[in-house]
């Protein structure tokens, strides 16, 4: 083994330090049995675990801990586990997308208030990954992500489930008497029956594979199921993997450059990932100052097909993604068609080509080809303008209905998610398929925290009719296992002033995917009228976390992070009290 001491290390200037402060720091640490060679200038690695059984997607993660620690000490390092948030949004209320800048800021400090040299980060539930990415990326320490990986495939009845999307369908299958109460209750447990994040293409999967796609975790292993050995093979693995990158100083500040940002964007197209990955992709931009736009999202995709089958837009779930070739197999075939970079370098220490060098596709109906795609180019996410979104809003094309991609309708306006739901079993409601429903108040400011809300299930009287899929406008976001025709992220947002805030009942919206607008077709005057008559709403929150997320949350275009975490602030030692 390579003998790892260095007395130069950041982590030495406490446990190296003379006099009473060494004592303070190595005694305080030897009650947890540690011997005193442990300290002679080997490596400290932290290992950040969400593990929480407030956030089921996390929960295993303890054990996924003790995995990476066999690494770190294999490689000759010395790991110390600490918790951070578990921001799951299965649980947490108004959403975990409140939470995601808090657990971002604990991430940053927990990093740099300690004597840790390198960083491994233990992530699954939707926000946990980009939270942990984006405090990482501000302290700029060696740090390699491990996520915790998915749930082996739902099965209810002889036929795949997947989490979230299934609860869709379920839901609707109940509204229309086509499941009973008792048969939804048993289905529940057949959705989510082991450990791991949901097994849909949703956000978890998806931000655990724009963290491989950026180059931040280990080539394949994002799919691997939570409870498969490899998984655990995976982050021994990186165990070992963040003592050389600390040997070779190798920093998130060279790994997420302007290129890995394009690659991560054009893998989430190809594998039909979450709209979400927009707003945390825009965060973490944000935290190293690469310069990524909205409209990037969609000029940089137009020529990318969809590649992998696979809920909510497809038919497999990530277990059967994972045997096909995962995510090395679809960066293989972009790769191939110029579609993206091969030279960024990675926490492997290679670049993005040779780690994918060897990649194969096993079959073509879970990871199709890049000449015989799923879903032909330009099926990706679109971004939309016009004078209901100055300021851009997406759309999931891959998850809405052809036929509603151009669309003009009478707007049904509900001032809250809560209002709809109050009424969208009325079979007296106002409403038709050609009715486009207006969600307002769902943003980052307005809610607070911009929940998952946009996808509000149809009309009962429109679904036992047979209508399928409405046009839906919101300011708020959708779980990435979600569908629909569903306009997101409208910004401004309405409780800002946005122009949701002006639309009234029976105003004619015109949505144009193709052209990439979304407007109200009422006279500018007429809606300057209506802006000079709005009052902002009061605020209802005068302190704590909930005030400071109000203050200071930028807008969903600006990926709704803290204004005043913008840019790093680096891991220069803090200064010794002792």
């Amino acid at each position: 083994m390579t003998d790892r001491r260095n007395t130069d290390r950041r982590s030495q200037a406490w446990f190296g330090a003379r006099g009473r402060s060494g004592m303070l720091y190595r005694s305080w640490m030897r009650n947890q049995g540690f011997g005193h060679e442990v300290f002679d200038g080997r490596p400290v690695i932290g290992i950040a675990t969400s593990a929480s059984e407030l956030a089921p997607c996390n929960a295993h993660l303890t054990r996924v801990a003790e995995a990476v620690k066999r690494g770190v000490w294999q490689a000759g390092g010395l790991p110390l586990q600490f918790p951070t948030m578990a921001t799951g949004e299965t649980l947490m209320r108004p959403t975990a997308m409140l939470y995601r800048n808090l657990m971002a800021m604990e991430v940053e400090e927990l990093i740099r208030a300690n004597p840790l040299d390198g960083v491994v980060l233990l992530s699954g539930c939707d926000k946990t990954t980009p939270a942990m990415l984006m405090g990482a990326a501000s302290v700029d320490l060696p740090a390699v992500m491990v996520t915790g990986g998915p749930m082996l495939n739902g099965k209810y009845r002889g036929q795949d489930v997947g989490s979230g999307t299934h609860v869709w369908k379920f839901e609707e299958d109940l509204k229309t008497g086509r499941m009973t109460e008792e048969e939804c209750f048993f289905a529940e447990g057949c959705m989510a029956r082991s450990a791991g994040h949901c097994m849909t293409m949703g956000t978890a999967s998806t931000m655990a594979c724009v963290a491989e796609a950026l180059g931040m975790q280990l080539p394949g292993s994002a799919a691997w199921p939570a409870v498969d050995s490899r998984r655990m093979e995976t982050a021994q693995a990186a165990g070992r993997r963040i003592v050389d990158m600390v040997e070779e100083e190798l920093r998130p500040s060279r790994i997420l450059t302007r290129e890995a940002f394009e690659n991560a964007i054009r893998v989430n197209a190809a594998i039909g990932g979450s709209t979400n990955a927009v707003i945390h992709l825009t965060a973490l931009a944000g935290r190293v100052g690469v310069e990524l736009d909205l409209d990037d999202f969609d000029t940089l995709v137009r020529a990318v097909p969809t590649l992998v089958n696979l809920m909510p837009s497809g038919t497999y779930l990530m277990e059967d993604f994972c045997y096909a070739g995962g995510l090395p197999a679809v960066m293989a075939e972009l790769l191939g068609g110029g579609l993206l970079h091969g030279g960024p370098v990675t926490v492997t220490g290679r670049t993005v080509a040779e780690n994918t060098a060897r990649a194969e596709r096993a079959g073509s109906d879970v990871i199709t080809p890049l000449d015989a795609p799923f879903q032909p180019a330009g099926t990706g996410i679109a971004v939309l303008r016009g004078n209901l979104c100055p300021d851009g809003a997406v759309i999931k094309q891959s998850a809405a209905s052809p036929h509603l991609l151009t669309h003009r309708g009478p707007a049904r306006v509900f001032d809250s998610p809560e209002a709809y739901h109050a009424v969208a079993d009325d079979p007296a409601l106002d409403v038709d398929e050609n009715t486009v429903i207006v969600i307002r108040n769902a943003g980052p400011k307005g809610y607070p925290g911009m929940p998952e809300v946009s996808n509000v299930p149809l009309p009962a009287k429109l679904l036992k009719a047979g209508v399928t899929d409405m046009v839906r406008v919101c300011d708020g976001r959708m779980s990435g296992t979600g569908y629909g025709t569903v306009v997101l992220h409208v910004a401004p947002e309405a409780a800002v002033g946005g122009p949701l805030a002006l639309v009234r009942d029976g105003d004619p919206v015109v949505l144009d995917v193709p052209g990439r607008t979304l407007r109200l077709d009422v006279d500018d005057a007429e809606l300057a009228r209506r802006g000079q008559e709005w009052t902002p709403p009061a605020d209802r929150y005068a302190s704590g976390y909930t005030w400071l997320y109000t203050q200071h949350v930028e807008q969903a275009d600006r990926g709704a992070d803290f204004g005043f975490l913008r840019g790093g602030r680096g891991h220069e030692v803090p200064r010794d009290s002792h």
